[in-house]
């Protein structure tokens, strides 16, 4: 490690209104605004997902950075449009978990004493719901799917949709008729192919995807989580395919439909 004094938040604060700078910055950082560095926002949190999926903890570390600088290219943004800065994001971030977290801070006092934990976890979740739910009432968000960015993967948002409408009680009530809805999907997808209506057939799809996310939240499971495990299985599994053809001397791209078959039920089996 470097035998220097740590930078500290002002100094990367400081940083970025250098490279900001309209004489002497960085020509590509004086270029952005919000729109263009939104898309890098999104790329960072996928990557801290990532790291924390794989264990990866000191490339955690600096993915995290990578994450905050974000948020101070944006706090930079604010300020030069007389917007806001840091100082009112931090502001705003604490007065919001203070207010969402009264049984800790008892009247929303950063400093006052914690009445301990005699609240349950779903009791906080209520709370915290309730707390959340007059928040959008007080901005004119009073409906139940109000508030539920557009802008999230689609997946996620499926899953927010159907949690604020299984709060005023439009769910399934257990997961095996969710799963119910799942082949009933499936079986309208395959009579919508079988009936060669290519558009009715994407529609099905998308209706099957919906009730695959139900699925994931009756099991209390993240369903963008659960595809970027699935998409790490099958990497590795075609990897293995394509070193055990390559140590035979052949390509994937060579082999019979039976034979690609036969090379992933080995690679599916090592795993075991």
């Amino acid at each position: 490690m470097e035998d220097r004094e740590k930078y500290t938040l002002d100094d990367l604060l400081f940083l970025m209104e250098r490279l900001r700078d309209p004489e002497s910055g960085c020509p590509w950082d004086r270029k952005q605004d919000f729109a263009s560095i939104a898309p890098s926002t999104i790329e960072e949190a996928y990557e801290v997902a990532e790291a924390i999926e794989t264990a990866d903890f000191e490339h955690l570390r600096e993915e995290l950075g990578d994450l905050l600088f974000q948020v101070v290219f944006y706090a930079q943004l604010g300020r030069e449009q007389g917007r806001f800065d840091f100082s009112r994001i931090v502001d705003s971030l604490a007065a919001k978990l203070l207010r969402r977290h009264p049984h800790v801070f008892p009247g929303g006092s950063l400093y006052a004493d914690s009445p301990g934990n005699s609240v349950d976890q779903s009791t906080v979740r209520q709370n915290w719901e309730s707390i959340k739910a007059a928040e959008r009432d007080a901005r004119g968000q009073g409906g139940a799917l109000d508030g539920v960015a557009t802008g999230l993967p689609a997946l996620t948002r499926a899953g927010k949709l159907q949690k604020r409408a299984a709060r005023v009680g439009f769910d399934w009530p257990d997961l095996d008729r969710v799963l119910d809805k799942v082949e009933e999907e499936l079986s309208e997808l395959r009579q919508a192919v079988a009936a060669g209506d290519c558009e009715h057939a994407r529609e099905e799809l998308g209706d099957l995807l919906f009730s695959c996310v139900n699925a994931a939240r009756h099991l209390q499971a993240e369903p963008e989580g659960l595809l970027r495990g699935c998409n790490r299985k099958f990497e590795r599994r075609f990897r293995a395919m394509e070193d055990t053809a390559s140590r035979g001397g052949r390509r994937l791209s060579d082999l019979s439909a039976d034979q690609l078959e036969a090379l992933w039920v080995q690679a599916k089996a090592g795993e075991k």
